[in-house]
């Protein structure tokens, strides 16, 4: 190992990776655009295999520019569009429906439902957040209850809920790790942001459980690391934050 760090940087247009090395200089860098899906007017998706496709293509070509091999990097950083929500097969790994990207504005009728029924004040006293589509509860309820068999399966324990940290850490680690970052938890209306944790009140408002969402892990914590197959050996997985704050390896946020 030569202390070589790598941040993967998956936006909402494009998947960028890149190498540092020990004294934080680029050495390296790999950049992917994926498709962009307008189902409808006001609906933005994305297909979580082209997300997850061109995440381990650039990690992987990111390294070969650079030289390297799995084995010399110290550990890899991941930032992330953030509010983006994606419902996955926890035996597969593969997604059940498109990701509903954060600009999608479908459930912009069921934030307006809550809104004049008085529930925004304590949504926003507890998360910090405006009641609006922009944010995942409703997108994932939205898939909860429009996509045929969701709601049986995700009773069932089947599903897996999160933002696209989540669902790329499961599938680099091969389902070790279920975890999202702080950062990125706090975007989803279903985090009491002073505790740190999902609120009761706020899942049941969206019709979640908490069994269903990733663990919230600190930022700077351990994510387990990806499986030995897809770049020769194991990368340590250190870092995770939500779009516009840099991937954190290996260091205090």
């Amino acid at each position: 190992m030569t202390g070589h760090l790598i941040a993967l940087d998956q936006g909402t247009t494009s998947t960028r990776a890149i190498v540092f090395d020990a004294e934080l200089r680029p050495v390296a860098v790999a950049q992917r655009e994926f498709p962009q899906l307008y189902p409808r007017p006001g609906w933005v998706e994305h297909d979580p295999e082209e997300i997850w496709a061109s995440s381990v293509a650039v990690i992987a070509e990111a390294l070969a520019r650079a030289r390297l091999e799995a084995r010399d990097v110290a550990a890899l950083g991941l930032t992330n569009q953030r509010e983006t929500a994606i419902v996955w097969n926890r035996r597969t790994g593969r997604a059940i429906h498109n990701a509903i990207v954060w600009q999608d504005r479908r459930t912009a009728d069921h934030c307006a439902r809550l809104v004049s029924e008085g529930a925004e004040p304590g949504i926003t006293e507890k998360t910090g957040l405006l009641l609006d589509s922009y944010f995942s509860a409703t997108k994932f309820a939205w898939i909860l209850d429009n996509v045929e068999g969701v709601r049986e399966a995700a009773e069932r324990g089947e599903l897996a809920f999160g933002t696209v940290d989540a669902f790329l850490i499961w599938r680099l680690t091969g389902g070790a790790a279920f975890a999202t970052d702080a950062t990125n938890a706090s975007r989803t209306l279903l985090v009491d942001i002073a505790r740190g944790d999902y609120d009761d009140d706020l899942l049941a408002t969206f019709g979640m459980r908490r069994e269903w969402l990733p663990e919230i892990r600190d930022c700077a914590g351990d994510y387990g690391a990806t499986r030995a197959e897809l770049f020769g050996a194991p990368i340590a997985i250190r870092g995770v934050a939500g779009d516009q704050q840099a991937a954190v390896v290996g260091q205090a946020c």
